[in-house]
């Protein structure tokens, strides 16, 4: 199995540079944006590269525009590439929200990194046929 390549796009830069390296361990590549605009920025000029990001780990609530308004735009722009929702403090209306938006899957702060790892993978491997509307169903 390849190496899964994840943008993390969140404004906690001691959390995200804990998860790059958590993920380096675990033999992915990831790299961070602190916000939505640098993250649809660093999608699009992937998206153009031979090893574009296969992942999105996108936060919801973050300064300027916000991970509800970011995942609409990555969408968008790139709709087969699968989306999964980071929310704190519990709000699992927002991951909902994040879900009828067209995100693959929510998880809650702090995040379990087994968990983390375990929907990434899963994601990656449902990127194809995210273009066709299904995923395997979010595991509990």
């Amino acid at each position: 199995m390849h190496p899964v390549r994840i943008l993390f796009i969140d404004d906690e830069t001691a959390f995200t540079s804990t998860l790059l390296e958590r993920m380096e361990l675990r033999d992915m590549l990831a790299e961070a944006a602190p916000d939505g605009h640098s993250g649809i920025a660093m999608m699009d000029a992937s998206a153009r590269t031979a090893t574009p990001f296969e992942v999105i780990v996108l936060d919801v609530l973050m300064p300027g525009m916000d991970g509800l308004d970011t995942l609409r735009h990555l969408r968008q722009r790139h709709p087969g590439v699968p989306v999964i929702v980071l929310t704190g403090h519990g709000s699992t209306r927002d991951g909902m929200r994040a879900m009828q938006l067209g995100a693959v899957d929510y998880l809650v702060k702090p995040v379990d990194i087994d968990e983390l790892v375990h929907v990434i993978r899963n994601a990656a491997e449902c990127a194809d046929a995210l273009a066709g509307g299904t995923c395997p169903e979010r595991a509990e």
